[in-house]
């Protein structure tokens, strides 16, 4: 399951990323195609994005509330949630692709407490939308979005003298605030996705209501606890919700020896 997981992400990384010319021109893509969010997190100001990045339209909106294309962009990331929850999360996301990665790197492993991760929706609602909203400016992707800093600051910092002349203290920020998330990532598997993604906090609300889903068998389980073992987010589907807004329905524990756990559309009641 890993392996194609792994296929799934490089190909959606490479789809979203695919206006090669941008790393020649220095400039961002602005064609059609930018009309539509990108379904994983993934900076439209980077040189070869070509969907627009549904968190930063969604401060577009809250900021200034007359951009149409943010609550046209929140209806489709609402659909792909309806259909799959947090699917997205687990195969077509770039910067999961990353995460995964850096937790290869040996070092210690470190945990997350279960109480941190609904700091994600705070980033959502507090970052994104009320602060946009009171301050009219997209914090969240100006100071805090590592995506931002590590796919468009840098790289146009690379390729333009332009800009590297106006570096200010904001940008020290934003690289500080990459440099601690990325060695967290090193050390707490999908750190980034627990604890801050706002993307990952709409679509894990649909968890519950989509139409894949994840089901567990109590009476076929014998606690042999290989789920939890593989689960990148800690999840035990053997004493959680199988419907849980943390599950990034990766499908790796689909593992279980003994097919205590099915997915599928229509998914069939979880047995408690």
């Amino acid at each position: 399951m890993i392996r194609y997981q792994r296929i799934s992400q490089i190909i959606c990384t490479i789809l979203y990323n695919s206006y090669f010319y941008g790393f020649f021109s220095a400039g961002i893509y602005q064609g059609l195609l930018k009309m539509f969010p990108c379904p994983g997190f993934n900076c439209h100001s980077c040189p070869s994005a070509i969907f627009v990045c549904p968190i930063g339209a969604l401060q577009l909106f809250a900021s200034y509330g007359k951009y149409f294309i943010s609550l046209y962009v929140f209806g489709i990331i609402g659909i792909l949630g309806s259909i799959g929850g947090r699917i997205v999360c687990g195969w077509a996301c770039p910067f999961g692709l990353l995460q995964d990665l850096l937790y290869k790197i040996p070092s210690p492993k470190w945990g997350i407490p279960r109480l941190f991760e609904n700091m994600r929706y705070l980033f959502l609602f507090g970052g994104v939308l009320c602060v946009a909203y009171l301050t009219k400016e997209p914090w969240f992707c100006k100071v805090i979005c590592p995506v931002g800093t590590l796919e468009a600051g840098l790289p146009l910092l690379a390729l333009s003298a332009d800009l590297r002349e106006i570096i200010g203290k904001v940008f020290y920020l934003k690289i500080v605030i990459l440099i601690l998330l990325l060695a967290w990532m090193v050390i707490s598997s999908r750190a980034f996705c627990r604890v801050v993604c706002p993307l990952g906090a709409i679509y894990g609300l649909f968890n519950k209501i989509s139409f894949f889903r994840i089901s567990f068998i109590s009476k076929k389980c014998i606690l042999d606890k290989k789920c939890e073992k593989v689960c990148p987010v800690g999840h035990r589907m053997y004493a959680d919700d199988a419907g849980s807004a943390r599950c990034i329905r990766c499908l790796r524990c689909l593992i279980c020896p003994t097919k205590a756990l099915t997915a599928g559309f229509p998914c069939k009641k979880a047995d408690s």
